[in-house]
């Protein structure tokens, strides 16, 4: 009886975060539509076109530690709220430095807005909070699905608002600002139970340095790490690609839907996959699928090249991702979740920074043309694919007494 109790909860809260993915996560696309294109009007050197990207994601992994550390001792609720409240500020200083025709100020709003960034990554966690093990893998994967909206109006918000008043993309940040005071009305109806307040009594839990030494820890978060960090660092480029082989800005207002409907339509049965078949073959699956992505990626430059590359890199990304968050919330206790947690998002995103700076130099500096940029972005995945199929392929193949 308890469990089905559980389990009414839970599916209670992923009703509520599926609403936030889909409203408040419209955010994203639509940032990462515009945001390469309007550095490069910004900046000085179109090296520096998609540092915006890199700051958003630089301040998400900043505001990994503190906003798990908030949650663990203040609720999910409360760390929402704060990743909102960035994300409308980041909107306003982005919309600010916009109307200053400001670089520097333009980064500072994306780098607040890494902290609902950062937020967002946690609704998959609070997903997992309630409910049964049974249960876990389908709720983070719903969660992950209520993306599908966005992955719809996003783009589409681009369309209607990046030239609707005279300064390009201003109007597209007005409406960052209201998404975000609107749709954090919704976290009022968050239920999930406060963590206990650790006493002299309550379990300590691994260090971190126990827990990232954890072999199924360290795979998941290195497959997480590499799922998300490819996605970025092609994802990143593609506008730009896109516009630079002749293609206009709705083209590729309309390649990142198609991307962003991949990356969360599978959800619906990501989740069923992973509770049939195991989640090291749907994170196997994942990391072939993002290799495929590249591949057809380097056979051309034509607009369904971008579609089909695109498209098979957002399913590979939620094989991966989904797998991966899966596995980690599986291998840790729920009083070692704020350190482990944060921890995990230190890490990917640090990676995902790491692949977003690499993606604005390696298409706008590497070898004077758009084809050019575009092959160094795609033949850069080789490296990260191998790391993550090497770790996946030493868990499966170890001692099961190890």
């Amino acid at each position: 009886m308890t469990q089905m109790i559980d389990d009414s909860r839970a599916r209670r809260t992923v009703l509520i975060l599926v609403l936030a993915q889909a409203f408040l996560g419209a955010q994203m696309p639509m940032i990462f539509v515009i945001g390469g294109l309007a550095g490069q009007s910004l900046a000085s050197n179109a090296c520096f076109a998609t540092l915006p990207i890199s700051l958003i994601v630089l301040g998400s992994m900043v505001a990994a530690t503190p906003l798990s550390n908030i949650m663990q001792k203040y609720g999910r609720r409360v760390g929402f709220f704060v990743g909102a409240t960035g994300g409308a500020l980041g909107g306003a200083i982005g919309a600010y430095g916009l109307y200053l025709n400001s670089f520097p100020v333009f980064l500072a709003g994306s780098f607040l807005t890494g902290i609902y960034m950062s937020a967002q990554g946690f609704y998959r966690f609070a997903a997992a909070d309630t409910a049964s093990d049974s249960f876990r893998p389908k709720a983070i994967s719903y969660v992950m699905a209520g993306g599908l909206v966005s992955a719809i109006i996003g783009p589409q918000l681009v369309k209607v608002t990046s030239d609707a008043m005279v300064i390009p993309f201003f109007g597209t940040y007005l409406t960052v600002i209201a998404i975000n005071v609107i749709g954090s009305a919704l976290f009022l109806f968050i239920n999930i139970p406060k963590p206990t307040a650790q006493t002299a009594d309550s379990p300590r839990g691994r260090t971190r340095w126990e827990l990232i030494t954890t072999p199924r820890i360290a795979v998941s978060v290195i497959c997480a790490m590499v799922a998300y960090a490819l996605m970025n660092l092609v994802m990143t480029s593609t506008p730009l690609a896109v516009v630079g082989c002749g293609f206009d800005q709705n083209n590729a207002a309309d390649v990142v839907t198609a991307h962003v409907l991949a990356m969360f339509v599978p959800s619906f049965f990501t989740g069923h996959l992973i509770a049939r078949f195991g989640v090291e073959k749907i994170l196997g699956l994942g990391i072939l699928i993002l290799g495929a992505a590249g591949a057809v990626a380097l056979q051309g430059v034509e607009l369904e090249n971008f579609f089909i590359a695109l498209i098979l890199l957002g399913l590979g990304w939620n094989f991966g991702f989904i797998g991966a968050t899966t596995m980690l919330a599986g291998a840790h206790e729920p009083h070692e979740r704020g350190r482990m947690q944060g921890m995990n998002d230190v890490i990917v995103f640090g990676g995902v920074t790491v692949a977003s700076l690499a993606s604005g130099g390696l298409m706008n500096c590497s070898g004077g043309s758009a084809v050019a940029g575009w092959t160094s972005v795609n033949l850069a995945m080789a490296p990260l694919l191998m790391l993550a199929g090497g770790a996946l392929l030493w868990l499966v193949l170890r001692p099961k007494d190890a």
